[in-house]
């Protein structure tokens, strides 16, 4: 009996070396797809691919998707010359490679056909039946998402962005599969990069940075994170990236070799104690290594704990025990031990990590069981892998797919926010790093790194936060702003007779859910008093244009007003407006249009008539102390708008004011591109003067400085430009 037992579990750690090896084969196959490769070729890839995870040998439905694909791209191509359902064909072999259920490889394969061809949404579901169509759906409506990241195009913007991340995230709760399909997607069309254009390249490249690889960080998939975020830096500091590449390559055999020793020894040692385990070493990815030389400001001679060995056991008791073993071995690095099994990870990643001195090089060691390597590698994919049952049927992992922790505040955010403020917080959410803490009833907390009390109180509950007076970590009482570290305990104290929260949290938390539940109580509490002030601050707006607001306050208008921006009455918009939710030009020029549409009115301004009817008059006046000519003026006052910092070379144009002259904005200036056809009547030809004393003159510009967070940048910055 003891021996048959031995020989099944011998048996069970052969099939999870195999699966394991298998893996990464197929990950080495899926890479290396070449270029001109015939559709027909990858076709047998998929197919042996899905075989070989697949209890079920029946592919017919994967062939037939593939047939109706290819009849329905014929003659299209791809900016690299291949035709088109090469894509398609290489997008089902990434979500073959994450084992991934027929449906979803057969939406992979439809995923542009209903997009880019004849195909509908209907003829895929009498085709492939509802859950393909649903998958391709979803997928379709994601396709139109786009982060622009140049000059401003639209003065809703961000609105367009909100509303695309909404769908994102409504789609990804209902489905996951959707997401990552659309991964998959973004992870080919980033290996096919180089065929676009470099301004494609780079919007591409930080959509991929900042959406799309964080989305899957967070799910867990750290096949499709790596690989996403090495294309995204190759594009983005290609020269970062190819000296990077060149330096580790020039001393890799050098790495190996270190990496080699390491792994020997550690199998040694595991042998002796008897635990089986499989070990292997690897060099960290490329971006990885490239944030932590920016961010520590070091360069990659500097940078020591290049390697990584991982050591995946049996069960979790043997994690614990091979971490013992390893700690009486080498000397490790305090502070640099997470137990990430006991307190696994939102994403439910789990390992323990160690970094520890071997040889005089700094090594981290990764600790797992099977199922935690294959939960680290797939994520939330690995509940679609098939699996064999009892009765002899397939059936999938749970259908109705595990809602995460921050994809539920997502969704719960998207109902209560204005879209700047959406937006924001998404970026915030996606990119944060966890801190995992208990309360003293043990209940475990994930919070940013950096997080303090306030950040934690607020993690329980709103009303806690609102009545929190005082903190203790670790039973010790501690200042509210004191940073809570990895399996601190933290107590809250509350009083009924707090005041509440103070403005001062916002500028010291950390999390984005605090962030949004102290900015719903300061809205709440002083919400008569930001109604006054946006009505104030309406009116002064319409003034400044010429208008009285009160002929436009109609129920009509006011319902249109709050059917574009998502306000249930008029008293929320006042009070957007008054808190700087909602900008009170959007809400004017709203009303002006719906006035317009309504009365058909023309401009009764004889002044305004006269300047803009005279454009095609070839009167130039020239103001040399602005710089500007401007036709069909005699003489009016010019000035900048503040808005968009028009300086020359921009393409400009005038826009005439009651009372104050002519202001010059840039052609794509926000205020400019969301004018009320109404306003855009006041527009007029400007063009800069061609003189020499223009150059002499000095303008207002806004910079923006995009770079990554490090100590010292600050200050690096101010030096640059003293």
């Amino acid at each position: 009996m003891d021996t048959k037992m031995v020989d099944r579990n011998m048996k069970l750690e052969e099939q999870k070396i195999s699966e394991i090896k298998t893996a990464e084969m197929v990950e080495e196959m899926v890479k290396s797809v070449k270029e001109n490769t015939a559709p027909e070729d990858i076709y047998k890839q998929l197919i042996d691919r899905i075989r070989l995870y697949h209890p079920s040998t029946d592919t017919s439905m994967v062939e037939k998707a593939y047939n109706i694909a290819k009849n329905a791209h014929e003659g299209q191509k791809r900016k690299s010359g291949e035709p088109y359902i090469i894509h398609p064909l290489c997008v089902a072999l990434i979500l073959a490679d994450l084992e991934l259920d027929k449906e979803t490889i057969v939406a992979g394969i439809l995923h542009d056909a209903v997009e880019d061809t004849w195909m509908s949404i209907e003829e895929v579901w009498d085709q492939f039946g509802e859950d393909v169509a649903h998958l391709v759906d979803g997928v379709t409506k994601l396709s139109n998402i786009s982060y622009k990241t140049g000059k401003i195009v639209s003065s809703s913007k961000e609105d367009m962005q909100a509303e695309n991340l909404r769908k994102m995230f409504l789609a990804m709760a209902k489905d996951i599969r959707v997401i990552l399909i659309k991964l998959a997607d973004r992870l080919h069309n980033m290996r096919t990069l180089k065929y676009m254009s470099r301004e494609k390249q780079i919007e591409k490249s930080i959509e991929t940075r900042d959406i799309y690889s964080p989305i899957a960080m967070r799910l867990g998939i750290s096949k499709l994170k790596i690989e996403l975020d090495d294309l995204a830096l190759k594009y983005l500091d290609p020269k970062a990236y190819y000296d990077l590449v060149d330096k580790i390559s020039a001393k890799k055999s050098h790495r190996e070799e270190i990496m080699e020793n390491v792994v020997a020894e550690v199998q040694e040692m595991c042998k002796q104690s008897g635990i089986e385990a499989r070990i292997y070493g690897r060099v960290k990815h490329f971006y990885s290594i490239y944030k932590k030389m920016v961010n520590q400001n070091k360069s990659l001679e500097e940078i020591y704990d290049l390697f990584a060995i991982r050591v995946i056991v049996n069960n979790p008791e043997i994690c614990y025990s091979v971490l013992g073993q390893i700690h009486g071995k080498y000397n490790h690095i305090p502070g640099r031990v997470k137990d990430y099994i006991a307190m696994p990870k939102p994403n439910k990643y789990q390992s323990l990590h160690t970094t520890v001195m071997c040889h005089g090089n700094l090594v981290e060691i990764q600790i797992r069981t099977y199922e935690m390597h294959k939960m680290a590698e797939y994520g939330i994919a690995a509940h679609w892998k098939y699996k064999e049952v009892s009765d002899g049927k397939n059936i999938k992992g749970n259908r109705e797919e595990e809602k995460f922790a921050w994809l539920s505040e997502i969704l719960q955010w998207q109902k209560g926010l204005e879209n700047k403020e959406f937006v924001s917080l998404v970026k915030l959410n996606l990119y944060e790093d966890e801190v995992l803490c208990f309360t003293p009833s043990g209940d475990v907390k994930n919070l940013p790194k950096g997080s303090n009390p306030i950040d934690f109180a607020y993690s329980i509950h709103s009303a806690v936060g609102n009545k929190m007076v005082g903190a203790k970590i670790n039973g010790k009482m501690v200042n509210i702003d004191q940073p809570i570290n990895y399996g601190d305990i933290v107590e809250i104290i509350t009083s009924q007779n707090s005041q509440g929260p103070s403005r001062d949290w916002l500028k010291i938390i950390k999390s984005s859910q605090a962030r949004e539940k102290i900015n719903q109580w300061f809205k709440q509490q002083k919400k008569e008093e930001n109604i006054l002030k946006g009505k104030e601050m309406l009116a002064r707006y319409a003034k400044t244009k010429g208008y009285l607001i009160n002929n436009y306050l109609k129920a009509e208008y006011m319902e249109a007003v709050m059917k574009r921006y998502g306000f249930r009455d008029w008293d929320s918009v006042l009070a957007g407006v008054g808190h700087g939710g909602l900008k009170e030009g959007q809400v004017f020029n709203k009303l002006l249009e719906v006035d317009e549409k309504n009365n058909k009115k023309k401009i009764s301004d004889e002044q305004i008539q006269e300047i803009t009817g005279n454009n095609k008059r070839s009167i130039h006046v020239v103001k040399r102390k602005s710089g500007i000519v401007v036709r069909g003026i005699h003489d009016v006052s010019v000035r900048f708008a503040k808005c968009c910092s028009p300086i020359p070379g921009d393409e400009i144009v005038g826009y005439v004011t009651r009372g104050n002259g002519l202001t010059i904005h840039r052609t794509d200036c926000a205020n400019i591109v969301g004018m009320s056809e109404l306003e855009q009547s006041r527009l007029i030809e400007a063009q800069w003067q061609e003189d020499e004393t223009r150059e002499r003159e000095k303008y207002s510009v806004e910079i923006n400085v995009y770079a990554t967070n490090r100590t010292g940048l600050l200050v690096d910055i101010s030096h640059l430009f003293t």
